[in-house]
């Protein structure tokens, strides 16, 4: 941990995908800064939050569902808000990037992957709006990546939900702006998760994504925490709708 960000101790904070990949890093990240953290995860992450605990000091809640079940997402946030205090930070991290070509996908696949990359978080921002008004502002930090703005192919189902959550977070930041609710996204470039080591991440794909970078080092789930946990703070509080990209260099914005 490079900083130390206050404000954000004793903050409730939910993360969707929280026990595992990048989220695993910003539950521990979050911890650490003395926040109360609760999450969803579809696999039991029951070690991990033992794991949490014994580290942290600061044990994280749990709840296993899946958060295309939208009744179940949003009984796990009040559950959350139960416990921790109403959600005064959302981040909207869990995805699916599953590779697929065009001609292979079906109604049913793309229903699906709009469901997991874009519908859930869509509706995560609208249960905790209230929570967060009623609490005098909050941050919302949802999770792009850069591969819809490389053109990337291979997962045309994926790169539209992604190129959709920018659209969704710029309408949200003016739509709620006005309660003192900020609105961000973060948009990573290829964080080498264990998934990504074990499904995708060949030596040949590997070389040639770092020689688009302009930092010659790979990302790991650890480079995200920190400019997550600087836009959940009050350090960031004059900043909304924007997308922060954390590539390396290799997308240029502005």
């Amino acid at each position: 941990m490079t900083a130390t960000f206050h404000d954000l101790k004793g903050t409730s904070v939910f993360i969707t995908g929280g026990g595992s990949g990048i989220g695993a890093a910003l539950t521990e990240g979050f911890l650490r800064q003395g926040a109360k953290v609760g999450f969803i995860g579809r696999s039991d992450a029951s070690e991990f939050v033992d794991r949490m605990e014994a580290e942290t000091g600061n044990r994280p809640y749990f709840v296993q569902g899946d958060i295309t079940d939208i009744p179940a997402l949003k009984a796990a946030m009040e559950d959350c808000a139960h416990r921790n205090g109403s959600i005064t930070v959302l981040v909207n991290n869990a995805a699916n990037d599953q590779r697929h070509s065009t001609e292979d996908v079906t109604e049913e696949f793309w229903d699906w992957a709009q469901a997991v990359n874009l519908k859930a978080y869509f509706f995560a921002c609208q249960a905790a709006v209230a929570g967060m008004r009623a609490g005098g502002g909050g941050s919302i930090i949802n999770f792009t990546s850069i591969s819809y703005m490389m053109g990337n192919t291979g997962y045309p189902a994926y790169t539209t939900a992604n190129s959709g959550i920018n659209g969704m977070t710029r309408s949200l930041a003016r739509e709620f702006g006005a309660d003192k609710i900020r609105v961000n996204a973060i948009a990573p470039g290829w964080v080498l998760t264990q998934k990504q080591l074990d499904m995708w991440a060949e030596p040949e794909a590997l070389a040639a994504h770092l020689d688009r970078q302009c930092l010659k080092e790979h990302l790991t789930p650890e480079d995200i925490v920190a400019s997550t946990l600087f836009l959940a703070s009050s350090s960031s509080r004059m900043i909304t709708g924007q997308a922060l990209v954390v590539d390396g260099g290799v997308v240029v914005t502005g």
